[in-house]
């Protein structure tokens, strides 16, 4: 079938080669003269017999044209086979590549004749060649190189989803103050990057150079606690440069900003807290945190304190934990500076702390 498809093709190509071949001898003058003499039929004849001439031609060596056509793709076929799929694509990827290259050299020359034109067309021809064999003998490495590129870019794609589901944690100044910011950084707890405000670093600068002793010693350890969190704990750390001057406070500046990068604010400010929590900022209350890690004290609970104060009301001894919880011992006033051992009452918890109250065992078991 593809010997006949073959052989009608070259046949039609003969046809439309003598028609070319017809109109280009009516051009010239001494077969121009002789038929013009005889008139348009002559004309027209003389097309039909260069047509079918030229086209019985073609088709009586079309059989050889086709057996060597057949023969050069039966050749062609049995090498593709032993090569490999990846070098035929790579070879032809190179190839398309090196001919773009190419035209694209060759279009800033003017084309001046014919004879340049050929030159381009066996410029663009190596080109391609080279591109090509190179294309396929480095393949492995080009494989190689897109492969670590494909997995940058996942990793970089999946560091960014890390970092826009963790969000960006504002630091206050009271919380950087407190340094407690740098512990829960050191456990890990914290994910995201730590956006530090140019205006809280104004604000701790002020402080710092503050005259008074307190007030200085306070913005002193903000700056060294910030310090030591860039450049002891693996935290990204990033100062935001921008400000906003139609707003004075520093916290109402924190929660704008926080709303503006859809972050969460650091604070241990029970007032910022609340002006947040109305405002619909997240906020991380450092308190509440500290609260929440406190071991749980149930009703019945028996421990053993030293009294080290009195209370507000009468009677009342104050103690604490080892984790600042403060203990309302009842009666506890007359026993300041002495170990008891009390049981506890009740668990009051509330947004500044936890508070324990707790009765002396010995006066629980007058009671009951």
């Amino acid at each position: 079938m593809l010997k006949k498809l073959l052989r009608g093709l070259l046949t039609l190509i003969g046809l439309v080669f003598g028609y070319i071949l017809g109109e280009g001898l009516l051009k010239i003058n001494y077969f121009n003269l002789i038929i013009a003499k005889s008139g348009v039929i002559q004309r027209v004849l003389f097309s039909i017999l260069c047509i079918l001439v030229v086209g019985l031609i073609f088709f009586f060596i079309s059989p050889w044209i086709v057996r060597g056509i057949t023969k050069a793709m039966d050749y062609f076929e049995t090498n593709m086979q032993k090569v490999p799929i990846s070098e035929i694509l790579f070879g032809t990827a190179g190839a398309v590549v090196g001919l773009f290259i190419s035209a694209m050299f060759v279009s800033l020359f003017p084309r001046t004749s014919i004879l340049w034109t050929f030159v381009e067309v066996i410029i663009c021809l190596i080109v391609a060649a080279f591109v090509a064999d190179i294309s396929i003998k480095k393949r492995e490495e080009i494989v190689l190189f897109f492969s670590n590129a494909r997995k940058v870019a996942i990793s970089k794609e999946k560091k960014s989803k890390v970092v826009a589901k963790a969000g960006a944690k504002v630091l206050d100044t009271s919380v950087i103050i407190d340094g407690r910011i740098f512990d829960i950084c050191q456990t890990g707890f914290i994910e995201g990057t730590l956006i530090i405000p140019n205006f809280v670093l104004q604000e701790l600068r002020h402080i710092a150079d503050s005259s008074d002793a307190l007030k200085r010693n306070r913005g002193r350890r903000g700056l060294d606690i910030l310090n030591k969190i860039q450049k002891e704990l693996n935290v990204e750390v990033q100062i935001y440069e921008k400000d906003f001057p139609e707003i004075e406070e520093v916290d109402s500046k924190l929660l704008k900003l926080a709303q503006v990068m859809s972050g969460k604010v650091i604070t241990n400010d029970y007032n910022l807290n609340k002006v947040a929590e109305f405002q619909g900022v997240p906020v991380l209350n450092i308190n509440e945190l500290a609260n929440a890690v406190k071991p749980v004290v149930l009703p019945g609970e028996e421990m053993i304190i030293t009294i080290i104060k009195d209370g507000k009301e009468s009677g009342q001894g104050i103690a604490y934990l080892d984790d600042g919880t403060m203990i309302v011992v009842e009666g506890g006033r007359k026993h300041i500076g002495e170990t008891l051992n009390v049981a506890v009452t009740s668990v009051l918890q509330t947004a500044a702390g936890r508070m324990i109250f707790a009765k002396q065992k010995e006066n629980l078991s007058r009671v009951q």
